[in-house]
């Protein structure tokens, strides 16, 4: 409990000024209805980036209690207000030529206007997200690893996973076959930004390896370090880490915001309950290092990488305007972090009963 005392803390202060909102934008009626939306942001986010937690503490859990910290102060400060509240705001003004005072005018004076505009943009916002989001997930599945969750299946893909750049390949192959269904207007820059998810994919793996020095010890390439050894040489490059983390939580938060426009237009209480759900999946991320979870529920970071898997590709219909529902979106995510959790159980009691034998 206590690694979620601060959370509450803040969840209590968020609530508070999610109240006062309203009730100065309409009375006690108001009030209510902001409370209920930012609690129900709360949980959307939560359920949506539970997998994002699991994935971060496979990460983390090698570093040292100074990076740790980093992650929870400049790192939750970046989650919050940067991949929340301030980059939406820039894409507005980049992609609308408006100055980034008037954006925030309008985002508090005129949001319908404010949500139009960033949702005319979700097909390259999603585009991004979705191919750095599919690379974490390919390259996961490519990899050869010690436990396997779907043997049949795991085992035939880790033998792509020897061929150089096999994850990046396929990533471009969807890429493409994705842009045959956008419309002709948005091509250029969905195929630009899916580019983009994949280069800063890419970028910090280089990064990583630079600082490192993998590449002087291994004969791969830096864009072919796959699976554990992205997250071995992630973890080990500090700075690197930290930026793939943020990176990572950026591309999960991207569509949240999106999803949040869905049911409210207020950006001040889409900011709260979206922060108080970020607080508490950092939380979350610092418990399961801490409990060594990751190493008593052998499937559950398998779970979350199938999850990112599913989310990649819901982020990439979006990109041909086929819409997911977020509901469905949370609900896929559950469903497979607790069939992981199910399944783990089962095999920590297989292997209790083989000792025995």
């Amino acid at each position: 409990m206590r690694h979620f005392y601060f959370d509450i803390v803040f969840t209590t202060i968020a609530l508070a000024i999610a109240a006062w909102w309203g009730f100065s934008h309409g009375g006690v009626g108001t009030m209510m209805s902001a409370l209920f939306v930012t609690l129900i942001l709360a949980v959307m986010e939560i359920s949506l980036s539970f997998d994002n937690a699991v994935v971060n503490a496979s990460v983390l859990k090698t570093w040292d209690k100074f990076w740790k910290m980093i992650f929870l102060t400049v790192g939750i400060l970046i989650a919050v207000f940067g991949m929340r509240l301030v980059f939406p705001i820039v894409i507005v003004a980049v992609t609308a030529d408006m100055g980034m005072m008037d954006v925030i005018n309008m985002a508090l004076n005129n949001p319908k206007e404010y949500s139009a505009k960033l949702m005319e943009h979700h097909a390259e916002i999603a585009a991004f997200g979705g191919m750095f989001l599919l690379l974490v997930f390919l390259n996961f599945i490519f990899d050869e690893k010690e436990v396997m969750w779907f043997e049949w299946l795991e085992r035939k893909l880790a033998r792509f996973g020897k061929v150089d750049a096999m994850s990046v390949f396929v990533a471009l192959v969807l890429l493409m076959t994705a842009l045959y269904w956008v419309e002709d207007a948005k091509k250029s820059v969905v195929l630009t930004a899916g580019v983009f998810g994949i280069l800063i994919y890419l970028a910090t793996n280089v990064l990583s390896s630079l600082l490192e020095g993998a590449s002087d010890d291994d004969e791969s390439t830096p864009d072919v370090i796959e699976g554990k050894e992205v997250a071995g040489a992630i973890a080990k490059g500090g700075i690197a880490g930290f930026l793939y983390l943020e990176v990572l939580d950026a591309s999960f938060s991207f569509d949240g915001v999106i999803g949040a426009f869905a049911i409210t237009n207020d950006v001040i209480i889409i900011m709260l309950g979206l922060a108080i759900g970020a607080m508490f999946v950092r939380s979350m991320t610092i418990f399961l290092v801490e409990k060594g979870t990751l190493d008593e529920f052998v499937y559950l970071e398998h779970g979350a990488h199938y999850a990112i898997g599913a989310l990649a590709v819901i982020m990439l219909l979006a990109t041909v305007h086929i819409e997911v529902p977020e509901i469905v979106t949370g609900l896929i995510g559950i469903a497979f972090i607790v069939w992981a959790v199910i399944n783990s159980i089962s095999y920590r009691k297989r292997q209790a009963a083989l000792a025995k034998h």
